[in-house]
C-alpha cells in the first residue's frame, strides 16, 4: 500500500531569513495525524537567505541527518566540531545526552537549500556523536546509494536506530532504479528535487510516500529528480 503526501499538504513558514516546509508537525505548525512516520520525526525542507541561519541552540536524545541540496552549511557544535557540508555530504549528530549548534548560511550572495531530518533514537541518552560523509553524483546517479544505516554498512553514515537511508538521481527518462521493502518494514518515500513517477504515480518536488513492506518500488520517468528513502523498522 502507498498514501501519497503532496507538497502542497505540508505546513509552512515563511520568516523572511528562511522559508521552511514541514512534512511533519514541527514548530508552529501542528497537525495530529501528522506527528511522524515510525522513528522518521522530522522533515524540514529549508530555503535560508544569504547571510542567515539558525543561531546556537540545543538538542539531545534526537538523531539528526542534514542533507544539502544547494549551497553551503557551517556548522559548529558544543562537541568541537566545526565543518561545511555541501551538495552530496550528508551529515549526522547524535545529541543524546545533549549538545548545543549553529548553522549558517555563510554565503553573502548565494542562497541554500537543504532537509533536516531527524529521528528517534534507539538508545535514549547516549554519548553525543558526530560524522559526516560525502557521497558523489555518480554514486547516486540512475541508482540507489546507501547513506545512512544503523551500524554504517556500505561505507554509510552510522545513525543510533533502525533504518536505512538511500539516496538516488534520476535525470531523464532512460534511468531507472527499484527498492524492495521487506515484509515487516515500512517506509517514506521523500522527492527532494525534479519529477519521478512511482509505480506509476507521478510525484513531484516536496511529495512524500508512506508504504507498508512487502512493496517494490519502481522509480521511471525522471526528471532531474533526486529521491530519498527511508526503509525503517516499526516503532517499538
Amino acid at each position: 500500500m502507498m498514501d501519497i503526501r503532496y507538497a502542497n499538504e505540508r505546513g509552512h513558514a515563511n520568516l523572511g531569513w528562511l522559508n521552511t516546509h514541514h512534512t511533519f508537525s514541527f514548530a508552529s505548525y501542528y497537525d495530529p495525524r501528522n506527528m511522524g512516520f515510525e522513528s522518521l520525526r522530522v522533515i524540514n525542507d529549508d530555503r535560508i537567505i544569504a547571510g542567515a541561519g539558525f543561531g546556537t541552540h540545543p538538542h539531545d536524545n534526537m538523531e539528526i541527518v542534514t542533507y544539502v541540496l544547494e549551497g553551503e552549511l557551517a556548522h559548529k557544535d558544543s562537541m568541537g566540531n566545526g565543518s561545511t557540508i555541501k551538495p552530496g555530504d550528508v551529515q549526522r549528530m547524535s545529541a543524546g545526552t545533549g549538545i548545543t549548534h549553529s548553522e549558517y548560511n555563510n554565503s553573502q550572495s548565494e542562497g541554500l537549500h537543504l532537509l533536516q531530518i531527524w529521528f528517534l533514537p534507539e538508545k535514549r541518552n547516549i554519548k553525543p556523536s558526530y560524522e559526516q560523509k560525502t557521497f558523489s553524483k555518480e554514486d547516486k546517479l540512475g541508482k540507489l546509494k546507501l547513506v545512512v544505516s544503523k551500524n554504517g554498512l556500505d561505507g554509510s553514515v552510522s545513525i543510533n536506530q533502525d533504518v536505512n537511508m538511500y539516496a538516488g538521481i534520476l535525470e531523464n527518462a532512460s534511468q531507472s532504479f527499484s527498492h524492495t521493502l521487506k515484509k515487516g518494514r515500512k517506509a517514506w518515500v521523500h522527492v527532494a528535487r525534479g519529477k519521478v513517477s512511482l509505480n506509476d504515480e507521478n510525484l513531484s518536488a516536496g511529495d512524500g510516500v508512506a508504504v507498508d513492506g512487502g512493496t517494490t518500488l519502481n522509480f521511471t520517468e525522471g526528471k532531474q529528480a533526486e529521491v530519498i528513502i527511508f526503509d525503517m523498522a516499526p516503532l517499538k
